[in-house]
């Protein structure tokens, strides 16, 4: 299938490692010149010379996606860069794990702050470009948490419910701009913090059921492209069948 987005230009945040690294690479497999995001400099650097070993034009910008300037600043650069965006896919590292009621204000503000205010700053910053050109695709990697919440993950449901919902309004109001706006929202995957949260137990059962990162890029990848074209406002599930509710 043509996903329509070679040449386009894509942004991708917190993308040296895990899901953002999986959708930076999959988008540029795709044709599309990537953008990526971190603050690691080795790890970012590491993610960008493998893009540009596989024949991707790519563009790497140490940074804080949750600094509130930082938004302003990745979309400035990528436009004074390549001179449009096309693609956004904004995410963000998750909060520590926390349960409901041992949760501080200091730690629900930092939540809240990367999980949910960076991705609006983000979205904000990057409509006006796509709008003048009457198409774009953001796509927000958020968790399978927001259809089900984790007892232990008591931050992270919080902020993501939060955006999910602001999401789902947001994307009415953009769709006739011909700006599309979904959520991606991950189960269990084979990334380093899945690992440090103690693999897939508790959800989809074991270790050996978690998710590729790389096929997890490619739904994101689909997501942004050309046949989605009316594919907006949902939340859509990459959880190995985890979560249990209807809706």
């Amino acid at each position: 299938m043509d996903l329509g987005v070679d040449g386009r230009v894509a942004l991708v945040t917190a993308s040296s490692k895990g899901l953002g690294r999986a959708s930076a690479l999959a988008l540029a497999a795709e044709g599309a010149k990537v953008v990526i995001t971190a603050r690691a400099q080795e790890a970012l650097q590491k993610t960008a010379a493998e893009i540009a070993g596989a024949g991707g034009d790519v563009h790497p910008i140490a940074a804080d996606v949750t600094e509130p300037t930082t938004p302003r600043r990745l979309i400035a650069e990528t436009l004074e860069r390549f001179g449009r965006l096309d693609i956004l896919v904004a995410n963000a590292g998750g909060p520590p794990p926390s349960r409901a009621l041992e949760i501080t204000d200091e730690q629900i503000g930092a939540a809240v702050n990367a999980n949910l205010t960076t991705s609006i700053r983000l979205v904000r910053e990057a409509v006006p470009s796509m709008q003048a050109r009457g198409w774009g695709r953001i796509c927000c990697i958020t968790s399978w948490s927001v259809k089900q919440p984790m007892r232990e993950l008591a931050l992270s449901n919080l902020a993501r419910t939060g955006l999910w919902a602001w999401a789902k309004t947001a994307a009415y109001d953009l769709f006739p701009t011909g700006v599309n706006l979904n959520l991606i929202c991950p189960g269990p995957h084979a990334t380093d913090r899945m690992l440090q949260l103690g693999g897939a137990s508790g959800a989809s059962g074991s270790s050996a059921q978690m998710g590729d990162p790389a096929d997890f890029g490619k739904i994101v990848a689909f997501l942004c492209s050309e046949p989605a074209a009316y594919v907006s406002g949902t939340a859509v599930m990459v959880d190995g069948a985890a979560s249990a509710g209807l809706l």
